[in-house]
Formats: C-alpha cells, sequence, structure tokens
C-alpha cells in the first residue's frame, strides 16, 4: 500500500507522473513519443514524422519543416499507471520551450543517437537538467544504425554528463546488426521484434563473459553511493537482484546517475522495457514538490508548462496539478494577485483538446481562459498567499527582424497578434524601437523567426514583410562654429521675430546633449530661451547626416526680440535655423553602435569562432575557459551592431548548431571611408 502521496514506501510510485522528452536535434523525440502511445495501446498504430501523421509535430509550422518547433502533450497508460508525455523541441532555437516543461515534470528522458557529433547538444541539455536538478535516464536511439560499440559510445557521450552514465542493456550484434539486448540489471536477453514485444532468451553462451563485465561496471557505479554494496564487490559476493533494483531506483531519483537504455524509436525497439523502468525507477509529484520546496499539505497549486492560444477555446495554460484538486468554475490567482475563473478543463493530446472534469495531484491539465497566467507561472486556487516556485530565464534574443504589415488595416491586429505569438514563446521578443520606428521581432535563430511569421500568417491571417533592422547610427561633430539664427515673418497683424546667437561645439563621447546661456540685458526674454533649447532638441533628432545627433554643446550668446511679434514658437524656429545652417559647418561624422560580444562554444571551435569575429570587424579581447562548462570557451570581442545582425547564423554554421553569444551596447564609434558613404547612400535612398 501506498501513503496516498504517491509514494510507496520507497518503492514503485503511484499516482500520474509527468515525463518530458528532450534531446538534441533530429534524434528521434518525437518518433519515440509515437512508439510509446502506440505500446501502450494509445494510439492503432505509429504514426510518421516524415509522412506528417504523428501525434506530435501536428502544427502546420512543425509539419512544414519537419521538425518540432513546440512542446507536444500527450497523455497515456501503461499497466494501469497514467503518464504524461512532454515532447519538446530539440533545435537550440526552440530550446526555451523545455524550460518551464521541465520544472513541472517528474523525470526527463533524453533522447540522443550514437553519433560523436551530437555532444555538444546533448551536454546543453544535460546541464540544463543537472542545473534544475531534474532526474533523467537517457535512451540511446537508433542503436541499429549504430557503427560503434556501446562503450565506446558511451565513452564519448559521458563527457557531456556531470553525473556517471551506467549503462543499464548492452546490445546483441549478429552481423553488425543490433538484434537484441541483455538487460544487465535483471540479467536476461531479449530480441527485438518490429513493433512488438520483444522475445525473451537465455543470455547466449558467447555473450556472456561481455555481460558480466558490463554488469560488474554498472555495479562498481552504484556502489559509488552504497558502502555495503562497495563491500560486497570487494568481496566478490553477487548482490541480490532486489538491492540492485533498490540502488537504481534511489540514485536514479536522487540525479546521481545517468541510466543508459539502447532501442530504436523507428522500429518500436526497446519501448517496453523503458516504459517499465519509468514505472518501477521514475520519481513521482512527492519528489517533484520536494524538489520545487511545496509542501504537501495547503491550498491547490499549479505550475504553468505552456501557453497555448487555440482558434475556438482561446487561451489554455498547460498546467501540472502539484498538490490539491482543480475543478472547473475555480478562481486561479498569480503571485501578484491577478486572478481569473477557471472557464474549462481539458485533456491535451498533441492538437486535440477534450473537456475534462476535477483533476489532481500529477495530473497535467488545460486551463481555459485564465489570462493572467504566464507560462513558468505559480497559479493557486486558494486564496492564500503564495511565492512563485520557478521563474524561467528567458535567454536574450540572438537575432531580430523588422516586421510591418502590407496592408494597413492589419496594423492593430499585428500588434495584438504578435503579442500572442510571444506569449506563447516567451523567448520570442516584439519591441518598438525609439531609434528607427521599427516593430522588432527578435528570437533565437533565423528558423525561430520565420516559424514566427509562418504563425503569424497561417494563424492569425496577417501578411508581413520583414527585413533586416536598420542599424540606429548617430552623429556628431569634430569642428565648432558661431551661428546666427533669424526668423522674421509678416503676414497681416502679428508677425513673427526670433533671433539667436548659437555657440555649437563638440562634446566628449557619451557626454550627451548640453545646453546653456550667458544672455545679458534681456537681449533674449528669459521666457523665450527654453524655446530655443527645445527649438535644438528637435533639430537634433536629425543632424546634418540625417542621423540622431549626440555629444553636442550649444550656448546661446546673444540675440533681439520684438515687443509685439516675438513669441516660443518664433524663438523655437530661430534656433532651428541657426542648428541647420551652423551644424554643416561643423565637419559631421557618423557614429556606429560597437557591442561587447560574449560568444559561448565549444574548445575544438574556438580558432574557427576568433576567425569569424574578426572577418566582422570584431576586435578580439580575449578568451578563457567557460565557467561550468567543461570543453566550451568564451571568447569576447567589441563588434560594431551591423556586424552583429546576422552572426547568429555563421556562429551556428561552424559549431555544429550549438554556438550562441550574448551582447550589450559598449560604446559609439567612429565611422568613416566608404562604410560609411555606403551607410550614408543607402539612408538617402530609403528617405528618397
Amino acid at each position: 500500500m501506498g501513503d496516498g502521496n504517491g509514494n510507496n514506501g520507497g518503492g514503485r510510485v503511484e499516482g500520474p507522473r509527468c515525463v518530458a522528452l528532450v534531446g538534441p536535434f533530429a534524434s528521434g523525440k518525437t518518433s519515440l513519443l509515437e512508439a510509446i502511445l502506440a505500446r501502450t495501446g494509445t494510439v492503432a498504430r505509429p504514426g510518421s514524422v516524415d509522412q506528417g501523421t504523428s501525434v506530435g509535430d501536428g502544427s502546420p509550422e512543425a509539419r512544414a519543416h519537419s521538425m518540432t518547433v513546440e512542446a507536444n502533450v500527450a497523455t497515456a497508460e501503461f499497466m494501469g499507471d497514467q503518464y504524461t508525455f512532454v515532447d519538446c523541441p530539440g533545435s537550440i532555437e526552440f530550446a526555451f520551450e523545455a524550460q518551464s516543461v521541465l520544472a513541472g515534470s517528474d523525470i526527463a528522458i533524453v533522447v540522443c543517437e550514437p553519433d560523436e557529433k551530437k555532444v555538444p547538444a546533448l551536454q546543453i541539455i544535460l546541464k540544463r537538467l543537472e542545473d534544475q536538478g531534474i532526474p533523467h535516464v537517457l535512451f540511446l536511439n537508433k542503436i541499429d544504425k549504430a557503427t560503434n560499440r556501446v562503450r565506446e559510445t558511451l565513452e564519448f557521450l559521458q563527457p557531456a554528463s556531470s553525473l556517471p552514465m551506467v549503462l543499464r542493456q548492452i546490445p546483441i550484434w549478429k552481423n553488425g546488426i543490433a538484434t537484441g539486448f541483455i538487460d544487465l540489471a535483471l540479467e536476461r536477453a531479449h530480441i527485438y521484434r518490429e513493433h512488438a514485444e520483444s522475445e525473451v532468451i537465455p543470455i547466449p553462451d558467447d555473450e556472456q563473459a561481455r555481460e558480466v563485465e558490463a554488469r560488474f561496471s554498472m555495479l562498481e557505479t552504484l556502489a559509488d553511493y552504497d558502502d555495503s554494496l562497495m563491500e560486497q564487490l570487494l568481496e566478490e559476493i553477487d548482490p541480490p537482484a532486489d538491492q540492485v533494483f533498490q540502488d537504481l531506483v534511489a540514485e536514479t531519483r536522487a540525479g546521481q546517475i545517468c541510466p543508459v537504455f539502447i532501442g530504436s524509436a523507428l522500429h518500436g525497439n526497446g519501448i517496453l522495457r523503458l516504459l517499465k523502468a519509468l514505472r518501477h525507477e521514475a520519481p513521482g509529484i512527492t519528489e517533484t514538490r520536494e524538489r520545487l520546496g511545496v509542501e504537501k499539505d495547503g491550498e491547490p497549486l499549479l505550475h504553468v508548462m505552456k501557453t497555448l492560444h487555440t482558434a475556438h477555446g482561446g487561451k489554455m495554460s498547460v498546467s501540472r496539478v502539484l498538490r490539491g484538486s482543480v475543478s472547473e468554475g475555480d478562481i486561479a490567482a498569480t503571485p501578484g494577485g491577478d486572478s481569473d475563473r477557471i472557464s474549462s478543463l481539458f485533456k491535451v493530446f498533441g492538437q486535440q483538446a477534450t473537456k475534462t472534469g476535477t483533476v489532481g495531484a500529477g495530473e497535467t491539465v488545460a486551463l481555459g481562459k485564465v489570462d493572467s497566467a504566464e507560462t513558468g507561472m505559480t497559479l493557486s486556487t486558494g486564496k492564500a498567499g503564495f511565492d512563485a516556485l520557478f521563474t524561467p530565464a528567458i535567454p536574450q534574443s540572438v537575432m531580430a527582424w523588422s516586421v510591418r504589415p502590407l496592408e494597413r488595416k492589419d496594423e492593430v491586429k499585428l500588434s495584438s497578434s504578435l503579442h500572442r505569438i510571444a506569449e506563447e514563446d516567451p523567448s520570442l521578443s516584439v519591441v518598438h524601437s525609439q531609434d528607427t520606428g521599427e516593430t522588432l521581432v527578435g528570437g533565437q535563430g533565423e528558423m525561430h523567426l520565420r516559424v514566427a511569421i509562418e504563425r503569424l500568417t497561417g494563424k492569425y491571417g496577417i501578411t508581413v514583410e520583414t527585413g533586416t533592422p536598420k542599424v540606429p547610427y548617430k552623429e556628431t561633430i569634430r569642428g565648432k562654429t558661431t551661428q546666427r539664427g533669424r526668423h522674421k515673418k509678416q503676414s497681416g497683424g502679428h508677425g513673427q521675430f526670433g533671433d539667436v546667437v548659437l555657440d555649437i561645439r563638440p562634446l566628449g563621447r557619451s557626454e550627451g546633449f548640453a545646453f546653456d546661456d550667458t544672455i545679458t540685458g534681456g537681449v533674449v526674454p528669459k521666457q523665450y530661451i527654453p524655446s530655443v533649447k527645445h527649438g535644438i532638441e528637435e533639430y537634433l533628432s536629425s543632424g546634418p547626416l540625417g542621423f540622431p545627433v549626440v555629444d553636442v554643446g550649444v550656448t546661446l550668446t546673444d540675440g533681439s526680440y520684438h515687443t509685439v511679434d516675438s513669441s516660443d514658437q518664433a524663438f523655437k524656429t530661430a534656433a532651428q535655423i541657426a542648428m541647420r545652417e551652423g551644424m554643416a559647418e561643423c565637419k559631421p561624422v557618423l557614429l556606429e553602435p560597437i557591442y561587447r560580444v560574449s560568444v559561448h562554444c565549444p574548445s575544438d571551435d574556438t580558432a574557427k569562432i576568433n576567425a569569424i569575429l574578426s572577418g566582422r570587424r570584431g576586435q578580439i579581447m580575449g578568451f578563457d575557459a567557460r565557467e561550468g562548462w567543461a570543453g566550451w570557451d568564451e571568447v569576447q570581442a567589441m563588434m560594431p551592431a551591423a556586424e552583429v545582425q546576422d552572426l547568429i547564423i555563421e556562429l551556428r554554421s561552424a559549431t555544429a548548431g550549438v554556438g550562441t553569444y550574448s551582447y550589450e551596447f559598449d560604446h559609439l564609434s567612429e565611422l568613416t571611408g566608404r562604410l560609411a558613404d555606403d551607410v550614408l547612400q543607402q539612408h538617402a535612398s530609403e528617405a528618397a
């Protein structure tokens, strides 16, 4: 009997569980989900990613690109237990999708190929799991295509993990093809059957020695966390099977080891053994509550894993119930005090949502129309105050496109639609640039942005024009001058009169704009001096080169006025005349923004990254080992903003898709010569 909270006296967990499927791009996560759904009888036969018949990857964008671009949810039953599987994207561009999913999951299955080129991508995923303290197992997929022995594969995969990878199975090879496996814990051999349960056979004689060696290696690693097991091994005593399984359960749930299973999702091989391992060894909601710091008793609590906007159901918040039960009509409150009534509860299965009734702790459900809920947020249906359990770290955008609707009537609709898309995927940013007047959509790479635009068109019916964002160039002056500005106009009745003399001078870099006056004797009345300053500031929004002017000082030294015709507007206009005529004489020069860029890349690629940055006018400031990342470097450089805009494409190409960078504005630098001429010519043609 269990204790009513999902923990069966330290043995098998009871109650609904949530399992995240993660892994490098194209490793076979969606195919594994299909194989699991078929093996559990949830679907009649596994769907095909290539043929567009899978439960996962059901969105038009996923189908179009044959890749997972958003988390997909499906619930299945296995041997009387309920499991919700969440298939997360493997591409680094869509990696944020997994963050909030993982926080609310009990365990993650890391799907990986026996391919050394995927190790850096695997390391990124394992590092996230380790940092969040999430128990995980590794499913070594496509074993039928492996060219290395499994031990050799583990040797090149191990550096990606700070936890020891514990091989749970070894393949049975026949003519270079994996035809089955030996379970090292159960000491049983299995022969694969296509999309069917494997056949149990005695361990072949020619595999006995290999099995003994591999099993001892597994036990040695387990013994690192169990002194009694270590003593048994030293005394050459074969430990009982119960003790071996107890150690596997305890060390997996504690996140001390990463068990490794083998199989082929496409052929349905190794699936049943993986499911049985989940059933007996994976933690449940009790352990997940402990990891998140949630008390066993208290008001109902939920964690929002994913936000969806549907055509008919409106906003849905896919959430894990951490504590208590939730019903339709309950009030869901946020830590900030906002609240909404839950309109309906839905079970999500791929692209389908089906209404359901009250759900309890451990279940995964979509809440209807809780508008104040956001991905990663903690919700409660009780009235007691509560703190947020998890706040996802939203990554900085590494690429942006300018977006504008082709039809003027879509301008208002564009804003609300972009808001919904960014709400579904918070790693997309939508900002209005004050410098250039553009609407910018930022994301984690070219494909990330492309999918967002496709969603904008396909889901919301808005056709847009995209482009490379304008660089926020500035201009300043090298010289100084004194200039009179006189505005005089007579057109019947009161006229207009304003007269100023301005000293214009350059300031030091980053000093901005300074204004003062040396007026004596009231030649310019005090009430008009603020208008002079205002006129100068308006002019500085676009200087002689056509860009905002910075680092300029102006002193009002002289002028005159008319008792009847002078006004604020007249002096404002006079100041602008003086600036327009004087600034052209002050040797204007173009300034480009320079960013401080930090590139993260595998150490093997550092030389290539240095060459890329140098080729983009980057000044390498140095590089060092990336803190906390074995085998990775961090390269620091100063780079012009114009060179950073599509940098991520070249970085990813040079690093097997895993390189990334962060940046911040550092300073403005003069741009001269041909590059400056090209910028000015482009700006003039756009203004024409």
